[in-house]
């Protein structure tokens, strides 16, 4: 090997303060033969970022990445250019990545050295030359700073008047360490004698892992790990214990459900008399003429699996409008539809709302398909959270989504007064999950505007990520939009033999939103459950796909409950992702077994399928109503995901429902974790338990691939960390 091979990897930043300097001329300082940062194209194209595209044509991400690009620099000598440092990793600080690549490249035998006097910068000599490799932080860590990242073939570098003091303070504080720094510097954590399951591309596991400050930079067997201990060094002994990444649920409406009970609690219901009876107890306190509302009570969830009937609901309260809504449809009495205006005559405005009417009379039947916007609801209002009580109960939610094990979530209907909210505690240090949030947008125009909403911003902690919209309706209330008819109905009261659910959002606008998306770097995801809306949205897709690249944005189906063998190809070819809710087939199975037979339910929720062909899918809950990990709707118990992913037997019933379709027990544990990092833009800092990446972990009180089925679905989390910070206890 020629002693000459050398790289040089500097961290002397290049900061440009607003309007002082033109983005492309600007340098660093003096640079050697008149070479400045220039736009340059690498052979792999990277995201832009500010005017130019990060320069390394190959970004290393493990261990395994950073040791076949050294072997090949000195197999091939080829140019610098073809090697890098992660820029991703600095520009966030993830120091572990940088660290790890410098010892892979001096195992392998190639000098490394410090040569800046004010920065680090790590030196591998090249017999061609040498390099400056200059990339910057971005803006939104400097507020107010534009940023470039560029490469330069000047060697030497000397520190410009632009440049001062504060600012080189800071890239300091982004400057990867040394290897010998990396050893020497002790861990914050460490735990040992375990099972530490990884969930990294191998499935690999280890002894120990240790965490300094928010990362992970150790993991492998106890006598290495131990080896950063310090004397502040937080030990804790495993005994034997496994321990995970942190859970991630992809899909919760977390603000409107931690508010559900804030005025009164609302008891369990498990038939349609516990339906009748709670409204009865509502007449007692609220005042005759005013409206009485129950949502979200699932009739494929009641004992009888149906919808309490007008007649019913008549009886009950005569002297109050009633509205009993399970996602978008309802079943409401007599006196709503006279308050309302819904008469045999009453027309729709369009086709995605539906008033059953009784086929001998032309009566309404008290049965609304999306028809909630015709209700003339009116109400005194009830007693208004401050803002300190929103996030009091907010605080409460999450804390018990860190005693499941949960460290992310995605919002799927983020609004603006959530955000806000989100913020609020991210500001005040006060918050416990990671948030990917999809933002409500019902057009094309609303779309654009969530592209320019600050929280658009990388980080880890908050960040919009996309957009959501409603295409269809519910497999849960009888209207979500399928390719075949439902059939005659007494469960979900239909009589139309020819009814194939509703479907929101007519094709042209269809694409025009998921245009308007893709163009501006968002996710697009649609509440598709039924089959005819899944093949809709990835009709949508396809026509988009033709003529702008949708991939990188990683387009998905939520619920995408119904599927098809074209679907799930057609996903896989072009890189759209699924979210998925497992516990719909444990809780709500049987009924769909009885309404569509098993044959018509091969493609419900198929799992396995999906894995096989590539399509990238997580599991989530929907979460909807109440704190409480069983009590909720729908219940966010991440085991009982897991568990139903694996088993595939509905409650009620002894066999499963297609276990063709089941899951290893690696793949559920992926499901929830590396599977969801990708859904949130956060795979290559969370998800799993490697080097460099954030310590978002949960110790488990059994081992998740040896224990039972039983055992796998009561699992304890006994503890959980986010970014290295325990935020769960159980004592």
């Amino acid at each position: 090997m020629p002693s000459s091979l050398k790289i040089v990897v500097s961290l002397i930043g290049l900061l440009l303060l607003e309007q002082q300097l033109p983005p492309i001329q600007a340098s660093a300082g003096s640079l050697r033969a008149g070479a400045a940062v220039s736009r340059i194209t690498p052979p792999l194209g990277e995201p832009i970022v500010g005017n130019f595209r990060p320069t390394p044509a190959e970004h290393i991400h493990d261990e395994l990445h950073a040791r076949a690009c050294a072997e090949r620099v000195i197999k091939q000598q080829e140019s610098p250019t073809e090697i890098s440092i992660p820029l991703q990793a600095l520009r966030i600080g993830d120091v572990g990545i940088a660290a790890m690549a410098f010892e892979v490249f001096a195992e392998i035998g190639l000098e490394i050295k410090e040569s800046s006097p004010f920065a680090k910068t790590f030196t591998i000599e090249l017999a061609n030359g040498s390099y400056d490799y200059l990339p910057t932080p971005r803006q939104h860590e400097l507020g107010g700073y534009e940023t470039w990242i560029g490469l330069t073939n000047a060697v030497e570098v000397a520190a410009s008047d632009k440049i001062t003091s504060g600012i080189l303070g800071l890239l300091a504080q982004l400057a990867p360490v040394s290897v010998q720094q990396q050893k020497s510097s002790a861990a914050d954590l460490i735990l040992h004698n375990g099972q530490i399951i990884t969930v990294d591309a191998a499935f690999s596991t280890a002894q120990a892992i240790a965490v300094s400050g928010e990362k992970i930079i150790a993991i492998g067997q106890d006598a290495d790990v131990l080896k950063h201990r310090g004397d502040g060094t937080t030990v804790i002994d495993l005994n034997g214990k496994s321990v995970l990444p942190g859970l991630i649920d992809s899909h919760t409406h977390s603000v409107g459900a931690s508010m559900h009970e804030f005025n009164h609690p609302i008891p369990e219901m498990e038939t349609v008399q516990d339906v009748l009876d709670y409204i009865a107890e509502r007449t007692k306190v609220v005042e005759e003429g005013e409206w009485i509302g129950i949502s979200q009570v699932f009739i494929t969830r009641l004992k009888e699996r149906r919808y309490p009937t007008k007649a019913e609901l008549d009886a009950v309260a005569p002297k109050h409008p009633v509205v009993f809504s399970t996602g978008p449809d309802s079943s409401v009495n007599s006196l709503a539809l006279k308050l309302s205006g819904i008469d045999k005559n009453f027309q729709t405005e369009n086709t995605g709302s539906k008033i059953e009417k009784d086929p001998v009379t032309g009566e309404p039947t008290g049965i609304l398909r999306n028809g909630g916007r015709y209700l003339k609801r009116t109400s005194r209002p009830a007693r208004q959270p401050t803002e300190a009580e929103r996030e009091d109960r907010l605080r409460q939610l999450f804390a018990d989504y860190n005693a499941q094990g949960i460290t992310g979530i995605c919002d799927r209907g983020a609004s603006k007064s959530g955000l806000e909210l989100y913020e609020s505690l991210l500001i005040k240090d006060k918050l416990t999950v990671r948030i990917a949030a999809s933002y409500s947008a019902g057009s094309a125009e609303n779309i654009a505007a969530v592209a320019k909403h600050p929280l658009r911003q990388e980080n880890p902690m908050l960040r919009i990520v996309g957009t959501k919209s409603m295409l269809d309706g519910g497999m849960l209330t009888g209207s979500a939009f399928m390719r075949e008819p439902w059939g005659v109905s007494s469960i979900y009261s239909i009589d139309d033999p020819t009814y194939r659910g509703t479907l929101f959002i007519p094709h042209e606008r269809l694409v025009s939103m998921v245009r308007a998306a893709v163009e501006n770097n968002l996710q697009f995801t649609a509440h598709s459950v039924g089959d005819g809306a899944v093949h809709a949205l990835l009709a949508a897709y396809e026509e988009v796909n033709r003529t702008t690249p949708i991939a990188a944005t990683r387009p998905c189906l939520t619920h995408s409950n119904f599927m098809s063998r074209e679907a799930i190809e057609q996903a896989a070819r072009l890189g759209v992702c699924v979210d998925i809710q497992p516990v719909w087939l444990w809780l709500d199975g049987e009924t769909l077994e009885m309404q569509f037979s098993e044959d018509r339910l091969r493609w419900f929720q198929p799992l396995k399928s999906l894995f096989a062909a590539g399509v990238i899918a997580g599991g989530g809950s929907d979460h909807m109503q109440k704190i409480g990990p069983l009590r909720s709707v729908n219940p966010y118990d991440p085991w009982l995901g897991i568990w139903t992913t694996v088993n595939r037997v509905p409650r009620g019933l002894k066999v499963p429902l297609h276990s063709e379709e089941a899951l290893t027990r690696e793949q559920a544990l992926r499901f929830y974790t590396a599977n969801n990092a990708w859904l949130m833009f956060l795979e290559k800092q969370t998800g799993s338990l490697e080097i460099g990446k954030l310590a978002d972990l949960i110790i488990l009180d059994r081992d998740p691939l040896t224990c039972s089925l039983d055992e796998l679905r009561e699992m304890k989390v006994l503890s959980t960390y986010l970014g290295g910070k325990r935020v769960f206890h159980r004592e």
